[in-house]
């Protein structure tokens, strides 16, 4: 966390203790019953860190990739809800039709469902979207990345 709480990234333990042990940041929750010892130290595990030192972060938006349209709708299609079959990006609005490439505008389809929807509005191919494309927030791809998130993140990651 930054030095005002605020949700940053997610680091792993040996760059945790290292921050930790050159003061450049403090323990705010820890791992019960877990201490990592040395001949000289003995230190509580950490689960939360915070920063000393206010860091501005200029760009704290996610980048618009494949992977990240992928991860964002759970490497399933939008239009059947399948997993099991090689997928694409489709844009809902086609490029030819004056679509973007943009959060609001792509989305993740199987093969089969691209293929039927082709170079149509979702209108003229009589096709539905389970869920309206969005622009993710960090917060949700910290989430993701560690997948089942510990009790005591959840009130700095937003999600009580």
């Amino acid at each position: 966390m930054n030095q005002n709480y605020e949700a940053l990234t997610i680091c792993n333990t040996k760059k945790a203790i290292i921050l930790l042990l050159t003061n450049k940041a403090e323990i705010v929750a820890r791992k019960d019953g877990l201490v990592l010892r040395s001949p000289s130290i003995s230190l509580p595990f950490p689960s939360i860190i915070r920063l000393e030192k206010y860091v501005h972060v200029k760009y704290k938006r996610v980048m618009l990739s494949r992977k990240n349209i992928l991860r964002r709708d759970n490497h399933k299609c939008q239009y059947c809800g399948r997993s099991d079959l090689p997928l694409t990006i489709d844009h809902v609005i086609p490029k030819s039709k004056g679509g973007q490439d943009s959060w609001e505008n792509l989305v993740t389809a199987c093969i089969k469902c691209n293929n039927k929807k082709g170079d149509r509005t979702l209108e003229e191919a009589k096709m539905n979207l389970i869920r309206k494309p969005f622009r993710p927030s960090h917060i949700m791809f910290l989430k993701n990345f560690v997948g089942q998130v510990d009790e005591r993140w959840k009130p700095y990651l937003y999600l009580t």
